[in-house]
């Protein structure tokens, strides 16, 4: 059996990229809301509280891989569910390119013979390695990381603090005279939509929730939680105790070893800069770990091809990663590393992927109301949630308009490849249609194009699916028909009734089932009654006996009353 990730290793994996952002967040905001960027901060922290319940009860509901893309893809269309998952592989591609790039440039400034492009790429690929090697090898690289920069920037913050106590408080009081451009309310705004990106990374524990043991999740959120509320402000509010504010906007791009020069001397400058090569390195290795849990997801769903899902002796899917590797070069040789290219990716996707995983939870309050979940976030906060990210948004494009091109540069491709993959069916279907008119009938290449065409339509088409009811309501099975014609390009269905001893299949399910195999001619509709429990072994019992994967598996919403938790029926979807 795979081990799974205990609160430390799950924490480290996604810690290491929410909490790099105090290198380059602190001073962003303060560029942004001058002497007011520690409440921009703190404003920054209280959304991400709010977030903390809307994650704990989405994926508390729906354990599984996937995050955004996982909870809308059992709460509304499979269509929707992909835009989510294109945002966040956008997201985690920039956030890898970012992260090695500056982590490199770091490395640089303290040892300036490394060539960039090269060491760049160079990184990426050692940090595929070490996933294909597996997650909790891994694991152990990102724990010392973790450990070492929550060290140097308690280091950094005590030493910062001793310097403001010993020599006056005249910077603090000269930077909070200095006057504010367009006033405190902009500057808030701007400075809390600035500093959005602070909370990068949260998202990530979501997405490998399964390679998690019971109960961890909510915990990294917690902890990541505490270390940005603390850090991030704390930063801010030292650099302006201890730098005139020109001087803290001349210094953005290293601030932290800025700072650390001031109030410790080089050696700790030294540290901060080691630190941040480390630490930028770390939210590489999430990147990859978060990525790889969606996209296997997205693989078993037939968004991406499923040869993606492949595995090696380590039982790690081994081509998602290499394929991640080849986009991340691809991104990174057309930006050229270039920051404000690859942040205009980064902040709009990134906001996105938070607004969409709070559209989640409400379509998961109003659709799937009786499923059970460990916590509850209220209307209110949800509401405020949602409004804060997509106000987020609006700010990072007002203050940087070009992003917005950039960010549709490279979300149309992304987007073109998995809206390929989703209706590969009427695509094959379109193409038989137009070589029947237009290719010579007696040509062997269009000849033996078309047949392997029909081959793989059929073999798409010949996919069964199964739902498992034990109920006559014709209302809900229409709707189970009508998810699978809008959503999966089948036409074999297998309504399943699992019976113990003492059970009989409901009078009229029969009846309804006939109706329905009328009202949809093309669905070949066969109902099995299944002696036995229903339980985790009878789905995977019945998977390896009809040879069809559990993620192609329906069920409707379970009540509080259900005694197996979601995550024990492997990824059999919720649809009613």
């Amino acid at each position: 059996m795979r081990k799974k990730l205990n609160e430390l290793e799950a924490t480290a994996i996604c810690g290491n990229d929410i909490s790099s952002s105090c290198l380059y967040v602190s001073a962003l905001a303060i560029f942004y809301a001058g002497q007011y960027a520690w409440v921009s901060l703190l404003m920054v922290a209280g959304v991400l509280f709010l977030f903390r319940k809307i994650y704990g009860e989405v994926v508390g509901a729906l354990p599984l891989n996937g995050g955004a893309y996982n909870a809308l893809l059992n709460t509304t269309k499979k269509s929707t569910a992909s835009l989510a998952a294109a945002l966040t592989v956008l997201s985690y591609m920039a956030t890898a390119v970012i992260s090695a790039s500056e982590a490199v440039k770091y490395a640089y400034s303290i040892w300036n013979q490394i060539p960039i492009l090269p060491v760049t790429i160079g990184l990426l690929l050692l940090f595929m390695g070490l996933v294909i090697i597996g997650i909790g090898e891994s694991s152990k690289v990102a724990i010392v990381i973790f450990i070492f920069h929550l060290l140097s920037l308690t280091l950094l913050c005590g030493f910062c603090l001793y310097y403001f106590f010993n020599n006056g408080f005249e910077t603090l009081i000269a930077n909070f005279h200095m006057p504010v451009q367009g006033g405190i309310v902009q500057a808030l705004f701007f400075g809390f939509s600035a500093a959005m990106l602070g909370i990068s990374g949260f998202e990530s524990s979501a997405n490998f929730v399964e390679e998690q043991k019971s109960g961890v999740f909510p915990k990294t959120l917690r902890n990541m939680w505490i270390v940005v509320s603390i850090f991030n402000p704390l930063i801010a509010f030292l650099a302006l105790a201890l730098i005139p504010m020109e001087v803290v906007n001349n210094n953005q791009e290293a601030l932290l070893s800025f700072l650390g020069k001031i109030s410790g001397g080089n050696w700790l400058s030294l540290l901060v800069g080691i630190d941040a090569a480390l630490v930028l390195s770390g939210a590489v290795l999430t990147s990859f770990v978060g990525v790889g849990g969606l996209m296997e997801r997205m693989a078993l769903d037939r968004i991406l091809p499923s040869v993606l899902l492949k595995k090696n002796k380590n039982k790690s899917s081994y081509l998602i990663y290499i394929l991640f590797f080849i986009l991340c070069i691809s991104i990174l040789l057309v930006t050229g590393g270039e920051l404000a290219k690859l942040a205009g990716v980064y902040t709009i996707a990134f906001l996105s992927v938070m607004a969409l995983f709070g559209i989640g939870n409400f379509l998961l309050k109003v659709k799937r109301k009786r499923l059970p979940r460990p916590e509850r976030a209220s209307w209110l906060a949800l509401i405020v949630a949602i409004v804060a990210v997509i106000a987020a948004i609006i700010g990072n494009i007002v203050l940087n308009p070009p992003y917005l091109l950039i960010f549709i540069e490279y979300l149309v491709p992304t987007l073109f490849v998995i809206f390929f993959m989703l209706y590969y069916s009427y695509i094959l279907r379109g193409f038989l249609i137009f070589s029947r008119y237009v290719f010579p009938a007696n040509n062997k290449f269009f000849n033996k194009l078309n047949k392997k065409a029909k081959r793989k339509l059929a073999e798409i088409s010949g996919q069964q699916f199964v739902f498992f009811t034990n109920h006559d309501n014709v209302e809900n099975l229409n709707k189970v028909m009508l998810y699978i014609t809008k959503n999966e390009s089948t036409r074999r269905l297998k309504i399943v009734s699992v019976l113990e001893d003492d059970m009989k299949v409901p009078a009229g399910l029969k009846t309804d089932i006939e109706v329905l195999d009328r009202a949809y001619p093309d669905i070949n509709i066969e109902f099995i009654e299944e002696p036995g429990r229903f339980c985790p072994e009878k789905i995977k019992e019945l998977s390896i006996r009809w040879k069809i994967p559990t993620n192609f598996m329906f069920i409707g919403a379970p009540s509080e009353k259900f005694e197996f938790p979601v995550q024990e029926l492997g990824e059999v979807r919720l649809i009613i």
